[in-house]
């Protein structure tokens, strides 16, 4: 079992039940599997060659702070074909100037990764689209949130992953 902080939640206590899907699963343990021995582990401890099944459902978010904002860094080809748009460089705020940015406050704030399934708020004219998505903080200096690593799964009308390839 990979040795953590304190502060670090266990699997155990993390907001992500048990029966998510195996791709949010992986994509779990290998964040646990990056912890340091203390605080968070960050975009230096990840290397995509050790997640090459993720890497289509996986986007990168940058953190600026003061005020807060979000700027895709990386889109998995999964997460642009439902996109419709690679949006890499963007800021969260100027594609959708409505956008409700807490989410990933949250996950800044809280040091700890969010889970959700459901339909899109993004991107509500998807609505025949479910979505189960995990978002994990990083920290370059182990502290301070910096990135947001993100994984999304898409299902259709049915419940099945969708694969676009």
């Amino acid at each position: 079992m990979v040795q953590m902080a304190e502060r670090i939640p266990s699997p155990i206590s993390l907001p992500i039940p048990e029966d998510c899907h195996a791709k949010v699963r992986a994509g779990l343990e290998y964040w646990l599997s990056k912890h340091p021995e203390t605080g968070l582990p960050g975009r230096q401890h990840i290397d995509p060659v050790d997640i090459p099944e993720l890497l289509p459902n996986i986007w990168l978010i940058d953190v600026a702070r003061n005020p807060y904002r979000f700027k895709f860094r990386l889109l998995g080809t999964q997460v642009v074909n439902y996109a419709g748009e690679d949006n890499t460089g963007r800021w969260f705020d100027e594609r959708w100037p409505d956008y409700d940015p807490s989410v990933f406050i949250d996950v800044v704030e809280s040091r700890q990764p969010t889970w959700a399934r459901g339909r899109s708020k993004m991107r509500p004219e998807k609505d025949y689209y479910e979505m189960e998505r995990v978002r994990f903080p990083l920290a370059s200096d182990g502290e301070n949130v910096d990135m947001i690593l993100a994984l999304t799964v898409f299902f259709d009308s049915k419940g099945q992953e969708i694969i676009q390839g």
